[in-house]
Formats: C-alpha cells, structure tokens, sequence
C-alpha cells in the first residue's frame, strides 16, 4: 500500500467544505460521515466539457456513485447516464434524466432487467455476447419495440495501457465478445427488425490520467466501430469509448491533462464528416470517477491512538467497511487532519474499528498530531466509495451522506443504526 500524504490542497479548508463546518456537520449528521461538494463536481463537467468536441456526448456513469442527489446534478447539468443493472436505470429516471439520454451497460443482464431497458425506452443497450442479443431480441419483440443497440467489445482487445488494466481482468476478459462474435452480432443486429446497430462500445481500463492512452483508444474503438459496420453493411451512430478518465491520489501523481485529451479527440472526429460510415457518428464518453471522485469526503473521529512497535495507530470509528478502494486496490487516499492544522506533526498509521488486519486506511502517514475526538477526513471518495464497500459487515452504523453548497448543507441519505436491518430479518418459524 502506498503513503498518504497530506499536503496536497484539498475540499477542506480551515475546518469547512463547501463553506459548511465539518464539525458542525459531524454534530448534526454523525461520525463517519460521507460528504459531497456540489461546486466540486460543477467544475468537473464543466472542465471535461470545455474540451470536448462538438460531437461527444458525455453519460454519467453511476457506478461511481449512484447517490440520488449526484445523479440529479448531473441530470440537471445536462449529461446523459450509464447505468449498470435496474436498480440504476431507476435511480437515473427519478434522478431526471431523460431515458433518451441513458445507456445500460453491464456483463450480465438478467431478462428483467433487459425488460426494463426495452419499457423505459432508453438510448442504447450495450450488449455483451451473442446471447445477451437473442435474450435481448426477444424482449423487444414481445413488447412490439425496435431497440438501439451498441455492441461491446472484448476488454483486452482495447486496453490502452497495461498498467492500468482493471482489477481482475488477467485472463480471460469477462467483457464483451471477441472479433468473431462481435462481427456475427452486427450482422444479425442490422437484419432484424427488433434491433437498431448504432455501433461498438469499447472500454478496458480505469483510472488513467495518461491522455495519449485515452485518444489511442478511442482512436482503435472509431476504427473498429467502422470496420464491423462496414461488414455488416451499416453506418456508425456511436462510437461509446466508456470511461476510466483518471485522477490523482497522491501528491506525486500528474493530473489528466484534459488539454491533450481534447485536442486528440477533436483531430480524431473531425475527419469523420468525410468518411460515409461515420459522417454521422457521435463519440460517447461515460466518466464517473473524473466527475465526482474529487468532490467527496468521508470524515471520521479518532476513538482511539496507541504505540505498537514504535509506529503510533490512531484508530477511526470508521474504517474499510465504508471506504474499501485503500485496501481494494493497495493504493491509500490522501488524509487530512480538520482544524488542527497547527499542531506539530507525527507519522501514524490511520486504522478504522473492524476486527481484521485489513482495515488500514493508510501507514505512514504525517499528520498534525491526531487527539482522540479529533476528525480526519479521507479524500477524493466521491467515487467508489460508500457503495463500493461493505457497510454490513460487523453491523456498525452506515454513514449518512449530505451534499453541501455555498454554505449549505442537505442530507441526502440518513445514517442506518444496525437495529433497523436487524428488524429486517427474522428467525424459522418451524
């Protein structure tokens, strides 16, 4: 696991975010907590945007952090959504994006879920294999419809850097369909007439801060998307490039640079008026973590800070159960210390309350000496955070989540005391 650091200017400033008091919100809200900058995430879209090409179209992917409130920001900014299974395309509908602007995506669609799509009428299902496509077929034709349909392709066909692969995906990919497949779909997707081919979704790596790597792929996915429709005897109307636009996590790693991300990506569309199979096309980009990642933080209380082997632990009363990416992925966030910033500083490691060694949310960390009853804040989890983890486990409470702007504050999703899913269940009654 690599340091966290914390000298990198964050959301928090003296004690505030979003011009709010944490401590106010700590008092109100309770530790941990979970809290979202809504300016923050203004400036993100508004910093993609700036750079895109007329002809890109940016879907908010939800896996990212699917909060109704954030979901409606997005919506209410104008972007479109990329949801992964029913209970997402819901939360984008009452979030307010229009189903026009929605595309579902996912490795394994169940039929009521394909239903869902088909009913809701949404932009485009990306499809995963030959049979997700007859199953997907079929739904349509049972409810009368013709569905857009964007088909997937193999993860490792297009991963634009090694070094930033998905977690999980040596091997055989579970993502999409390899050339042969891809190529009889297309063919079979333009001849029915329950499925409309727009073209090909491509995307096989996260958190990328390299630009070059990015156009490179998009660049491969345009190229592919006209070689299959050209097979097939169709034109291109998407080219989807999925997401897995970057940002940092530690002092010492770059920025994206959004810049050369542009510039790459309007030489690449600008030549397309002129080629008859994608005069037509849009570029489709579905960013999560670049959107909201930055905007979040997850603040908890020290309960507890001992010396074990000369290395001084304070221990959190929350922990890895709420924020699982540090020890997921071996990469520990940036952690800040909130109103004590003039303290003589001390290198500790920051652990949270559960009973397993794995719930370290970073070592070696220099912060200004942390007191019991002192917060911490754990950075940039706006993305993957609170539903990326496992709330449930040792029945601790679940953070609330509050958004807050200009000096406002709101909760959005109250805090859960593990009696009220103890009352969920229930014992035989034989």
């Amino acid at each position: 696991m690599s340091l966290a650091v914390a000298g990198m200017p964050s959301l928090i400033h003296e004690g505030r975010i979003g011009g709010v008091s944490v401590g106010d919100l700590i008092t109100r809200f309770g530790s941990p907590l979970y809290v979202y900058d809504l300016a923050a995430i203004d400036r993100q879209v508004v910093a993609l945007r700036a750079v895109m090409p007329p002809n890109a179209d940016i879907a908010y992917a939800l896996k990212a952090n699917p909060s109704l409130a954030v979901v409606a920001r997005m919506g209410g900014l104008g972007l479109g959504g990329d949801v992964a299974s029913a209970g997402e395309l819901a939360t984008a509908v009452r979030a307010g994006i229009p189903p026009d602007r929605i595309v579902m995506t996912g490795p394994g669609k169940r039929d009521d879920e394909l239903e869902a799509a088909v009913t809701a009428g949404i932009r485009a299902v990306t499809v995963e294999s030959p049979g997700e496509l007859a199953r997907l077929e079929a739904t349509a034709a049972a409810h009368a419809r013709r569905v857009p349909v964007l088909l997937r392709a193999a993860t490792s066909s297009h991963a634009p850097d090694e070094s930033v692969r998905i977690i999980g995906s040596d091997g055989a990919s579970k993502f999409g369909m390899d050339d042969a497949d891809l190529a009889t779909a297309a063919t079979h997707a333009v001849r029915s007439p329950h499925l409309r081919f727009l073209g090909v979704h491509a995307f096989g790596a996260s958190n990328v801060r390299d630009a070059d790597a990015l156009v490179t792929h998009a660049r491969a996915t345009a190229a592919r998307a006209r070689e299959i429709a050209l097979e097939a005897g169709t034109t291109v109307a998407i080219v989807d490039i999925g997401g897995g636009l970057g940002i940092p996590y530690a002092d010492d790693e770059t920025e994206l640079d959004l810049g050369a991300l542009g510039r790459g990506l309007t030489e690449l569309t600008e030549a397309w008026p002129g080629d008859p199979i994608l005069s037509g096309a849009r570029l489709l980009l579905e960013p999560g973590r670049f959107l909201v990642g930055p905007a979040g933080a997850y603040v908890a209380t020290v309960v507890d800070r001992k010396v074990v082997d000369g290395s001084t632990v304070v221990v959190l009363d929350g922990g890895i159960h709420h924020v699982l990416r540090p020890m997921l992925v071996g990469q520990s966030h940036r952690i800040v210390a909130v109103g004590v910033e003039s303290r003589d500083t001390e290198r500790v490691t920051v652990a949270g309350p559960l009973c397993t060694g794995l719930d370290i949310l970073a070592r070696d960390v220099e912060l200004p000496r942390p007191d019991i009853g002192d917060l911490l804040a754990v950075l940039d989890v706006g993305a993957y955070g609170f539903t990326e983890s496992m709330p449930l486990f040792l029945s601790h409470p679940t953070p609330a989540e509050v958004v807050v702007e200009d000096g406002r504050s709101a909760l959005v999703r109250p805090r859960l005391d593990p009696g009220e899913w103890l009352d969920r269940q229930s014992l035989p009654s034989w």
